[in-house]
């Protein structure tokens, strides 16, 4: 019997006539789409195009919330109070599934983006504000959380459904966080690479960190940077490989939680 995974990556991130990413090809590829919902990247048009796109791929859809800040990409720590963050990711939820909602569509889950989803994998009140927010606009709603992380754990706390996710094209501390993007092999390029870093801690069941220390985690979904020029091979190339390793591409309710 194949082993479920979930592949997923981050869409809907241009704004206004500016693209980014190459969405119509990667929804040709993965089964969740995180979009942006305005605050980091996207716009309402953007929104809803993606939405229909995703709709036409059958690829289910999720909120991918951040810190209001637009001319950063969302990757800078913003310090706001609780309530003004949870406001802020209500907002964002709420307009994609006003949108998705348009178009015949129902979020599946909510994944945070950049500086916000790094705060909150280290920071466990910032992590269980997220997940008040999440709480109020839909118990149903899966979280998308990194593996072993602090967000993940505050999901769980919350009652919420979790499941935890493995980087592609990240290396990883050996404490389980990402190598911070301004460190020399953050990034993991080519296909062939990610796909042998995915399988590798797949099948070891663990994170494997810069300095080889494993870390047992239960990983879910597997993610795909959008915005990463070499987004589309490499999400190609992780499709293929993971179907010939013996696992099947599914949703995230169907993928281990």
């Amino acid at each position: 019997m194949n082993k479920r995974i979930n592949l997923n990556a981050d869409l809907g991130e241009g704004f206004g006539p500016w693209t980014m990413g190459a969405d119509a090809e990667l929804l040709g590829i993965i089964a969740s789409a995180n979009v942006a919902c305005g605050f980091h990247a996207g716009d309402p048009l953007v929104m809803r195009r993606t939405l229909r796109l995703a709709k036409q791929r059958g690829v289910e859809i999720g909120a991918h919330v951040a810190y209001p800040d637009l001319q950063g990409f969302g990757r800078r720590r913003m310090e706001m109070a609780p309530e003004e963050l949870e406001a802020a990711i209500l907002y964002q939820i709420g307009a994609l599934a006003g949108l998705a909602q348009a178009e015949g569509l129902r979020l599946a889950h909510v994944k945070p983006h950049g500086a916000l989803n790094n705060a909150a994998c280290a920071d466990l009140e910032l992590a269980r504000t997220v997940c008040r927010a999440v709480l109020a606009c839909d118990r149903q709603l899966i979280l998308l959380a990194p593996a072993l992380s602090q967000l993940a754990a505050a999901g769980h706390e919350a009652g919420l459904p979790v499941v935890e996710e493995l980087f592609a094209d990240r290396a990883y501390l050996d404490d389980g966080q990402l190598v911070p993007r301004s460190r020399p092999g953050a990034m993991i390029h080519g296909a062939d690479a990610s796909l042998a870093h995915v399988l590798r801690m797949l099948e070891e069941g663990a994170i494997v960190g810069v300095n080889g220390q494993r870390l047992p985690v239960r990983a879910g979904s597997v993610c795909v940077h959008g915005d990463n020029a070499e987004a589309v091979a490499t999400a190609r190339t992780l499709r293929e490989g993971l179907q010939a390793a013996g696992y099947a591409i599914a949703p995230l309710a169907a993928c281990p939680g």
